[in-house]
This record gives structure tokens, C-alpha cells and sequence, in this order.
């Protein structure tokens, strides 16, 4: 049965949008078992514990994120629902530490299995075979009949904007090797599209909004690469929430169409100095830096009008314009400290220097890989965070409670109050984005389709449920 006494929308803040973040990790084990081991066996003996307590693979958890296993034995991590910047970089992190939590476990029922090995999980976006997994980022908009004349003027900011939120990583031809913006660049196939494997678009387009489809869209940006450190993430997903806020309000943007947005992309990702130009469909070839640098000029002059001005946004634009700055001048050390693709120039050209070899060289493939290793032990993006080499945004308590309490200030709180509350009573329960239920023929689904609300009576009613008299 479904409950229909659905409340009204909540009247919300135009400025106050919904968050999320999609991170799909690289696994792999390292072993010297005689026989032949698969992902998707690794995966199983990696989520063996969650189909434990979750009867699936495919659960959400007591913080009200999503964990799964994805196509290809990914692991997937999708943060709960977020409205503020912080709380989503908390949220983020803290999948890394839950997935990071599954290994003793698998590593152990793999001996059971007579596999002795360690699980690496990676966060970044390509592996050795050539093929790339996301990180999707979710901007909770109001619902337009022109949705992909929206989205596709978001395409010249988003094909940019890897010279300053980009992971960087160490591009291999046969010709030679060189320093990149971004992995995930040269697997993009078109601007938009409804499809995400058969044909990797910059922007998914189907249309699932996880809340009320009358109201609202999810623009589901699916071309950026996962990011290690704290500000890039604060950058990367609060720069295109400045974006989106000026082209929600009809702020007219830069004429800044481009000509061939597949081969700009790439061209962009390549060029480490900035000085690659990309074409526009009206005839201007452009760099990127002169791209980017029109879109901060644009949110500078709405300060104090369409942009409340902030200590948050000023932090953003501040680490933008010092993003884009460096890249002009090729002077990294200002952000090399901040911005992913600076941190691990860094790391590696020195390492370079050290070894006396080239890009080409097996030992910094390792060295990069292992940047992106979540373990807190092995991995060297932590280490350098943990020497200071790598800013914070967020304190480790904030990460240790996104672990597991859900985000008080959106939907979130009621799934996650819901999925705890549901496990300590030991009843089966269902639950999604969306809806809540109680197993059982009888048990009513609540369906939560405002995704600012907080508190609801009829949820309420559902946890009493659980403790019957």
C-alpha cells in the first residue's frame, strides 16, 4: 500500500541546492594465486559482509548513502543527499573510509578460498586495459522545458574546467609520454546523451530526478575525475554550482559555444601549459585559460546580486582564479597543495627527477597508482594530507560522523534514521531514493519525493511500526 497523504512541497530557497556525488573505485588484487581470480569474485568476497547484514549487494546504509557493486566489479559509493559543500566533501571522504572498511574482510575469505592477497581500491578513473569509470557529480535543478539548451550551454565550462579541478595523470603514446589535466577526458564521446556506457556523454540526460518530477531535474555531470583532495572537490562541484545559479536566474553567458567539443576536450587535457586553443562554432579560437577566465569575471560582476557574496564562495573563487593564474603562468607551487592535478605533478616530477628517468618509466605508473590508493596506510595522497602536503576543507570528526549519521539537513536524515532504526528492530525493509517500506504484504511505502523535507509525519509512523506494541 502507498501512502498518499504526500505533503506539500516544501517553499525553498532558490539558492539552496541538492548535492551528490557517484564514485565508482578501480579494484584490483595483488596475488600470486595459481589460478586465475576475477573481479567479480574479489568484489563478492569484498561485499560479503554487506550481503550479511544488507541480504543484497546494492544497499544503503545507515548514513543514507548507497554502496554497490557496479558493471565491471566496481564498487560504487553514492554519497547521500547534500545541500551544503562541506557536507558533501565529509560524505565523499567517508565512502572512501567505508569501502576502505571492506578489505580485511575480503582479503580474509579469500585465504578461506586458498587465495593468499591484498585488495587495492583506487580512486581515480582508468585502468591499465584503457577503460575508464566515473565519478558523477548530481546538481539538484528546477525543472525547464528548454532542460538541453540548459545543459548543453554548460558544456564550454565543463570542457575548461580540468585545468583547474582536473586529477591530472601521466598520458602514454607510443610517440612519448606526457603530463595530462585529466584521465577521464579522452573518454568522452559527445556533449549529452541518455546513455552512460554505450555512449559516454559530459552530461547524462535521462531524466531521473529522485524527487518530484514536476518540480525539479538531476543535471548528472558525469565527465569529471574523482579527486583526492578536499579543495578541488569544494572547486570542482562549487564552481558549477555558481554556473548553474547565474543560468537558473537567465543571466545571459558568454558566447562561448565550441565548434567541435569532443576534440577540445582532449586538446585541453593535454596542453599543460594552457596555451592550446579550442574553437568556437562562431570562428574565435580561445585557451582555456581565457575560457575559465571569462566565467569568473561573469560570477564576480553578479556578487551581491544573483550570488550572495559568502566566505564559502569567496574561498571558491579565490582557489579558482589561483587555479587558472598558475596555469597561465606556469608557476604551480600557489596550489600545489590544493588542486589534485598540482599535488600529483608534483609527486611525480620529482620522484622523476630522483629516478634520473622518463614518463615512461614502469615505477612512476606505480607511483601514480598508488596516489590514488584509498588505504589509509598504503595510500600516498593520504600520507601527504597526513604531512601536511595536502590542504583539509573538512575536520577528521566531520568524516568519522558522515560514516554514520546521515546529512540533518535534507531527505537524507529520514532514510537514514529510517535504515538504522530498521536494522536495530531486525525487520526486512526495503528501501531506495525515494521510497521506504516495511517487508511484509500489509506494510505500507512511504514515498519521499521532496528531497529538502526533514521531517514527515508518515515516516514518523513507519519507525513507530517498527517496534510494534
Amino acid at each position: 500500500m502507498l501512502s498518499t497523504d504526500i505533503p506539500p512541497p516544501l517553499d525553498v530557497d532558490p539558492a539552496r541546492r541538492i548535492f551528490g556525488l557517484e564514485t565508482e573505485f578501480g579494484l584490483h588484487l595483488d596475488t600470486g594465486a595459481a589460478r586465475p581470480v576475477t573481479p567479480e569474485e574479489v568484489a563478492g568476497h569484498l561485499f560479503h559482509s554487506v550481503v550479511q547484514w544488507g541480504r543484497s549487494s546494492n544497499v544503503f546504509l545507515p548514513n543514507a548513502s548507497r554502496l554497490y557493486i557496479d558493471v565491471g566489479a566496481h564498487p560504487e559509493y553514492a554519497t547521500a543527499e547534500c545541500d551544503t559543500l562541506t557536507d558533501l566533501i565529509a560524505y565523499d571522504k567517508a565512502g572512501e573510509r567505508i569501502v576502505h572498511g571492506l578489505v580485511a574482510g575480503g582479503e580474509e575469505r579469500l585465504r578461506a578460498a586458498g587465495v593468499e592477497g591484498t585488495i587495492h581500491l583506487y580512486k581515480n578513473n582508468t585502468d591499465s586495459a584503457g577503460n575508464s569509470y566515473g565519478c558523477h557529480e548530481n546538481y539538484l535543478v528546477r525543472r525547464r522545458a528548454d532542460f538541453k539548451a540548459f545543459a548543453s550551454a554548460l558544456l564550454p565550462f565543463l570542457v575548461t574546467r580540468q585545468i583547474v579541478t582536473g586529477a591530472g595523470t601521466i598520458t602514454r603514446t607510443p610517440s612519448g609520454a606526457h603530463f595530462s589535466f585529466s584521465p577521464r577526458a579522452d573518454h568522452m564521446w559527445e556533449g549529452l546523451s541518455s546513455a552512460t556506457t554505450r555512449s559516454r556523454p559530459m552530461i547524462n540526460t535521462r531524466d531521473e530526478p529522485h524527487a518530484n518530477a514536476e518540480l525539479y531535474r538531476r543535471m548528472h555531470v558525469i565527465v569529471g575525475d574523482s579527486t583526492m583532495a578536499e579543495p578541488t572537490t569544494l572547486l570542482k562541484v562549487g564552481a558549477t554550482d555558481l554556473i548553474l545559479r547565474l543560468m537558473e536566474a537567465r543571466v545571459v553567458l558568454p558566447e562561448l559555444t565550441l565548434a567541435r567539443e569532443m576534440q577540445a576536450i582532449r586538446d585541453v587535457a593535454h596542453d599543460l601549459t594552457g596555451a592550446a586553443t579550442v574553437e568556437l562554432a562562431d570562428g574565435r579560437r580561445l585557451t582555456a585559460v581565457e575560457v575559465q577566465q571569462q566565467y569568473i569575471d561573469l560570477v564576480r560582476s553578479h556578487l551581491g546580486g544573483v550570488i550572495a557574496p559568502t566566505e564559502e564562495v569567496d574561498r571558491i573563487l579565490d582557489l579558482w582564479q589561483r587555479g587558472v593564474d598558475a596555469v597561465r603562468s606556469q608557476d604551480f607551487s600557489g596550489v600545489e597543495t590544493e588542486l589534485d592535478w598540482a599535488i600529483k605533478h608534483r609527486l611525480v616530477m620529482r620522484y622523476r627527477d630522483r629516478l634520473g628517468c622518463d614518463l615512461h618509466d614502469a615505477r612512476l605508473a606505480r607511483l601514480e597508482l598508488a596516489f590514488h590508493d584509498v588505504s589509509p596506510e598504503r595510500g600516498l595522497f593520504n600520507r601527504l594530507q597526513d604531512q601536511g602536503l595536502a590542504r583539509r576543507i573538512v575536520s577528521e570528526a566531520d568524516i568519522e560522523r558522515a560514516m554514520t549519521v546521515a546529512p540533518q539537513t535534507t531527505r537524507a536524515r529520514l532514510r537514514g534514521e529510517f535504515v538504522t532504526r530498521a536494522l536495530e528492530s531486525g525487520r526486512d525493509f526495503t528501501v531506495d531514493w525515494v521510497h521506504l517500506k516495511i517487508a511484509g504484504s500489509s506494510g505500507t511505502t512511504v514515498l519521499l519525493k521532496d528531497p529538502f523535507r526533514t521531517e514527515d509525519a508518515r515516516v514518523d509512523a513507519l519507525l513507530d511500526a517498527l517496534y510494534p506494541a
